[in-house]
């Protein structure tokens, strides 16, 4: 299956600093979204996910126990246990994905997971069409699922392993044209 979906443009929502190296973006609305979303949805998922990000950075008890166990075991209790960073890292690829489901995909608008550009930014694409996004498989792209990607000229492709089945799409890439 191959969708073709013209990407507009990319907003990239930076790290917010303010509270030092805590893992948290900035909630301040860019204009590039204004005929798309309402800034009230968009502040909303911008908050949950720096909720999401303080509670896998918090520490407690269970995070202790899992620093000893470590030690304890030189490190190899992780090949058969998930820490609880893990854990909410699944929680928050699985909300931004209901999100891309329910909310960004129908106006044209995916949001990539953060883990997938190093904790920098919240990468929000919009495609020129809104109901190629819609139909698109991009909209389920999630840190959970295999990705492959292979860089083409003229154009981006992904593969995505979804439900037992890998999902082909291709983006074309502004301003290049075929040999």
């Amino acid at each position: 299956m191959r969708q073709q979906a013209a990407v507009a443009a990319k907003v990239f929502i930076q790290r917010d600093y303010t509270n030092g190296t805590v893992c948290q973006f900035q909630t301040k609305f860019p204009s590039e979204l204004e005929t798309r979303i309402d800034k009230q949805q968009f502040e909303e998922t911008v908050r949950t996910l720096n909720n999401l990000y303080a509670e896998a950075e918090k520490l407690g008890s269970q995070s202790y126990i899992e620093g000893c166990l470590a030690c304890l075991t030189a490190y190899t209790v992780f090949l058969c246990m998930e820490t609880h960073y893990e854990k909410v890292l699944k929680k928050i690829a699985k909300y931004i994905q209901e999100q891309n489901d329910k909310i960004y995909a129908p106006r044209g608008l995916l949001l990539t997971d953060p883990i997938e550009r190093g904790l920098r930014v919240i990468e929000v694409t919009i495609f020129e069409d809104r109901k190629l996004a819609v139909s698109s498989p991009a909209a389920a792209v999630s840190r959970t699922s295999p990705v492959s990607i292979v860089t083409t000229s003229p154009s981006f492709s992904k593969r995505i392993f979804r439900e037992g089945a890998w999902i082909h799409f291709t983006v074309p890439l502004p301003g290049v044209t075929r040999p």
